[in-house]
């Protein structure tokens, strides 16, 4: 469906157009930086549990999960608060507290349940972060550049993820991982020192909070409430939380089982697996580019239900197409079409959402999302060595084609008015 002419809409920004808003900039900036160390950080982890500590796949999927899932119960509580809190001190104190816990990884590498605790505690800091950059967003740029801004956050998060992993492997073979930790208590500082650097303001109809309860917990509980009500009373908001959940399910269950893949079904080597798994991310940075462009010629909702149809596709051909071309376009693909739900989604959240609601709405999706992941990385073992892992791809196929049929009848039915 198209949406309205561009003599009744502004055109989009582009990337270059929104990077000139200053607050914007320093932000993408912070996010470029406090990413890359968050990934070096995180894969020497994980080249710490394998090769020193020789974990067990448990130990490997556990240091993935302690990262995610204080996300999760502490997300919807961070959001009632970064919608409280100013906006400036709370992204600059999230970062300096990270970088203090990051510290701590360099002391933590002798048993596996203190890197637990470290990234856990990382975790619950990071759930203040990501609502409040959401808000600050929102707040600087205008709605026609949404698109790019989110588009351009996406390719830092990606960037990040392919380049990270060979940079990490290169330092923790040559240096140690302690450097790898140093580098991303110095991520932190430099993100802080961005962001303190440039006035970040909050609508003045935000920051008036009206207290209904005397009791500040219930308070508390009445406002993660009112987010969530509102994101089930707003048929559009509600699709994208699901389908971003959906998407986020389907590659928490193949991300772990494409080695096993590539090993007994392709009978190929580690560097195959390499250059399989990187699609993920290049098709990532090929989609929030495209999208950018073709986003004033379709409404968020039909991009997004494209890209659940795409990772369906891509799981079809994974599961369906055993050969080592075939798994290089179906990582592709599924990138490409994540990259199609990711930047729509995010965009709608910010537009649909009030200015007072943004973080708790935000921080709601963002626990949703992470616990379908984490829902996902749990099932997959169970499923494959039951099911097989072709019959996983293909289930996971099956499960995107139903989320794209579902939500395109769910939004084609009329809807009550969204809760204010």
């Amino acid at each position: 469906m198209a949406t309205a002419t561009a003599a009744t809409q502004p055109a989009q920004l582009s990337f270059g157009e929104v990077l000139r808003i200053d607050v914007m900039r320093r932000v993408w900036y912070a996010q470029i930086v406090s990413l890359f160390g968050d990934w070096l950080a995180l894969f020497a982890v994980i080249a710490v549990v394998s090769f020193t500590m020789h974990g067990t796949p448990r130990q490997i999927v556990g240091v993935q999960i302690a990262y995610m899932l204080p996300i999760v119960l502490v997300g919807p509580v961070a959001g009632v608060f970064v919608d409280r809190w100013p906006l400036k001190p709370t992204l600059i104190t999230s970062d300096l507290l990270r970088a203090a816990l990051a510290v701590l990884l360099i002391v933590a590498t002798g048993n596996v349940w203190q890197i637990y605790f470290v990234l856990a505690a990382l975790s619950c800091v990071s759930a203040f972060f990501g609502p409040a950059q959401q808000v600050t967003i929102r707040t600087h740029v205008p709605p026609h550049g949404l698109i790019a801004a989110n588009a351009l956050m996406q390719m830092a998060f990606m960037g990040s993820r392919v380049i990270g992993p060979g940079v990490t492997g290169a330092i923790v073979s040559s240096l140690g991982p302690t450097v790898c930790y140093a580098l991303d208590v110095i991520s932190f500082v430099l993100s802080a020192a961005l962001i303190a650097s440039v006035a970040i303001r909050r609508p003045m109809a935000a920051q008036a909070v009206t207290a209904s309860s005397s009791n500040r917990i219930h308070q508390i509980w009445l406002d993660m409430r009112q987010g969530v009500s509102f994101i089930f009373h707003h048929a559009a908001v509600l699709f994208v939380v699901l389908a971003m959940a959906a998407g986020l399910f389907t590659i928490g269950c193949f991300g772990p089982l494409i080695a096993i893949y590539v090993r007994d079904d392709l009978h190929a080597n580690a560097r195959l697996f390499g250059f399989i798994s990187g699609m993920v991310g290049f098709g990532m940075l090929v989609g929030t580019q495209a999208i950018r462009k073709i986003a004033g010629r379709f409404a968020g909702h039909v991009l997004v239900l494209s890209g659940l149809a795409g990772i369906g596709v891509g799981a079809l051909i994974l599961g369906g197409v055993p050969y080592a071309a075939a798994a290089m376009l179906a990582t592709f693909t599924i990138g490409l079409a994540f990259a199609a739900i990711m930047v729509p989604a995010q965009t709608l959240l910010q537009r649909e959402t009030p200015h007072d609601m943004i973080g708790r709405v935000s921080s709601t999706n963002i626990s949703v999302a992470f616990c379908a992941q984490i829902i996902g990385l749990l099932l997959s073992g169970y499923l494959a060595d039951h099911l097989g892992v072709r019959t996983v791809f293909i289930l996971c196929a099956g499960i995107a084609a139903v989320m794209a049929a579902g939500g395109r009848a769910f939004l084609a039915r009329p809807q009550p008015a969204a809760a204010a």
